[in-house]
């Protein structure tokens, strides 16, 4: 059963990242090749000021991944952090030396327990990926850092 949630949890995320991928952020790295593109065409300029126009069409680009990565790993925190409470909880309550049926009852009330972390961070994700898109939307400057 953990593992059915656990394959949920991480398709919901998938078809959320494809959608902010197809929507936002593969104009920005369009946006960045073609920024980079202009940077070689100055035969004036030198080696390291090319590789310095380059590197500023990079930026927007690498804030952004590195924003929605950082927004996925306090998600993925949370959610971490929601079924650790569910184990600790468990633990508290099993006896010392827990016969075959109380590991059983325990195990469940744990499962149950954890299915409701991914419901509500399930339900979590839409809002989530909605505060992104409309960061991401504003433009590399509107990304907090």
């Amino acid at each position: 059963m953990i593992e059915q949630q656990k394959q949920r949890i991480e398709q919901e995320i998938t078809k959320m990242i494809e959608e902010v991928d197809k929507t936002l952020l593969r104009k920005m790295q369009a946006d960045m090749h073609y920024c980079a593109a202009k940077c070689c065409d100055n035969e004036q300029a030198s080696l390291e000021s090319v590789h310095r126009c380059i590197d500023r069409c990079s930026q927007p680009v690498n804030q952004a991944q590195e924003y929605v990565q950082k927004e996925l790993e306090q998600f993925q925190g949370r959610l971490q952090r929601c079924v650790m409470s569910c184990n600790d909880d468990v633990k508290d309550k099993m006896p010392v030396k827990p016969t075959e049926e109380q590991i059983s009852k325990y195990t469940g009330i744990f499962e149950r327990c954890a299915v409701q972390c991914v419901d509500k961070h399930v339900d979590l994700l839409p809002s989530m990926f909605k505060t992104i898109k409309s960061v991401l939307s504003k433009g590399p400057n509107a990304i907090p850092q």
